[in-house]
């Protein structure tokens, strides 16, 4: 009987919903701690974050107008879908980070649980966040957090699930819509997770997902004129002068690098992450008399 040969599967982008090549056609070999080979990763392009910043934009509005229950209820699916295939993020994980099956599966726990954690805030960050303002006159003074719009996110390299969703979720959950530079050498359960949003309720283009060379496309998402935001938490410990010059110029939000990968085990105590990337909105209202 001829020996079966292995079905190798080659890592795509995830933009609007679709998983398409890189348009420039370029690939990147992924290895495991060791340099073993693991997969073929789809290395983006310049044209490629324009095409995933156009599919952001589009899908946002939509996004922010569904009511914070659905927002809510549309993230838990995407856990449910993640429960499912438990294995193969295990798996993944396992091989990206060298760990054992124990501790992997552990951390996929982790990275379930920690997205559940910002589902379950959709429809209460605003109550924690917005007030209802003292002022010296016949008038209503309400302030709410309102999502900024596009965002761009650099993930953790070295945490290639729980590091990613930590970034992901918070930005999503009121309404952004993002466009996430995955851990450059650690990238596989990161699509993985995009096919787990693709057979979600989420809808296309709210997340996008690009595999690549960190360093090269951090300048172009940073310099975007239609991206409003930008997390640096994928640079973490390195000058990120140039990337924060590009941000400016056009008054990006800028979630600041940490000095260190942050330690992302433990959920954070409150909402903080989600407000990093929202925007007050405070409106005056007569009370009459």
């Amino acid at each position: 009987m001829a020996t079966r040969l292995d079905v190798n599967k080659t890592y795509k982008l995830y933009v609007g919903g679709a998983f398409p090549r890189s348009e420039s056609g370029r690939t990147y070999e992924i290895a495991d701690t060791k340099g073993r080979f693991l997969a073929n990763a789809a290395q983006a392009s310049r044209k490629d974050v324009r095409d995933a910043v156009t599919a952001a934009r589009k899908a946002q509005p939509g996004w922010a107008a569904a009511t914070a229950y659905n927002r809510g209820q549309v993230l838990y699916r995407v856990a449910e879908i993640m429960e499912g295939r438990r294995e193969q993020f295990t798996a993944e994980v396992a091989v990206s980070e060298d760990l054992s099956s124990r501790k992997a599966a552990a951390v996929v726990d982790a990275a379930i649980d920690r997205w559940v954690w910002y589902a379950g805030w959709s429809d209460k960050f605003a109550q924690v966040a917005g007030a209802a303002n003292p002022v010296a006159g016949p008038y209503f003074n309400l302030s709410v957090p309102e999502p900024t719009g596009v965002v761009g996110a650099l993930a953790p390299q070295s945490s290639s699930l729980l590091g990613l969703i930590e970034v992901l979720a918070p930005i999503i959950v009121s309404g952004n819509s993002v466009v996430a530079v995955t851990s450059q050498d650690r990238p596989l359960p990161a699509i993985t997770l995009a096919e787990a949003l693709a057979t979600s309720d989420v809808p296309g283009g709210v997340v996008n997902l690009l595999t690549g060379q960190t360093d090269e496309l951090a300048p172009i998402l940073a310099g975007h004129l239609d991206v409003d935001a930008i997390d640096l938490t994928g640079m973490a410990g390195r000058d990120t002068t140039d990337l924060e010059v590009l941000a400016a110029e056009n008054l990006k939000r800028v979630l600041a690098t940490p000095d260190t990968e942050p330690d992302v085990t433990d959920p954070p105590a409150g909402p903080r992450r989600i407000l990093a990337f929202c925007e007050t909105k405070t409106v005056w209202h007569p009370k009459g008399r």
